[in-house]
């Protein structure tokens, strides 16, 4: 992703969300300033169709909607924050597509997880992707979980590594 390419994801975020979910231009120029290398975006004949964003975290730590990206000093996990497919690309596998790009440049990093905040019923999606619900949240965390609207939101994570399982919980 590009700061050339905000208004065009500001396109297809206001088509793939809820209202009440949708960021401001500010907070998405912000993610991308703070966090370019973990921000793409996927194009069908040169329009951009679909984006995803992440940054650098820590197990159990949520992104609230709205915040900006704060990379975590000694991360072991992407987030995943944002995930849109505009109404042109559905159907092309183009989300599938940018998910795995992500994790393949998180697993070459050696982080070993990869975490995110399913909204809008997209649960599903993830768990095909490899993503469980967790219920490992630290109690400051809920807080965060609950400012995602459309429904329940849920925490999910995906070992990337092979790591231990007591980790899930540290």
């Amino acid at each position: 992703m590009l700061p050339a390419d905000i208004a065009s994801v500001l396109h297809v975020q206001s088509h793939s969300y809820l209202p009440d979910n949708i960021e401001s231009e500010a907070v998405i120029r912000a993610r991308l300033a703070s966090a370019p290398d973990t921000a793409w975006v996927a194009e069908v004949n040169g329009a951009v169709c679909a984006y995803l964003v992440g940054y650098r975290s820590r197990l159990s730590q949520v992104g609230a909607l709205g915040d900006g990206f704060e990379p975590a000093e000694a991360p072991d996990c992407l987030y995943l924050h944002d995930l849109a497919v505009g109404p042109q690309a559905r159907g092309l596998g183009v989300g599938p597509l940018l998910v795995a790009h992500a994790l393949s440049q998180a697993r070459r990093e050696g982080l070993a997880w990869a975490a995110l905040v399913s909204v809008q019923g997209s649960q599903g999606f993830w768990r095909q992707r490899g993503f469980a619900a967790s219920q490992q949240l630290h109690p400051d965390q809920a807080l965060a979980l609950a400012s995602y609207a459309g429904g329940p939101a849920c925490y999910m994570t995906q070992a990337l590594l092979d790591v231990p399982v007591s980790c899930q919980t540290e």
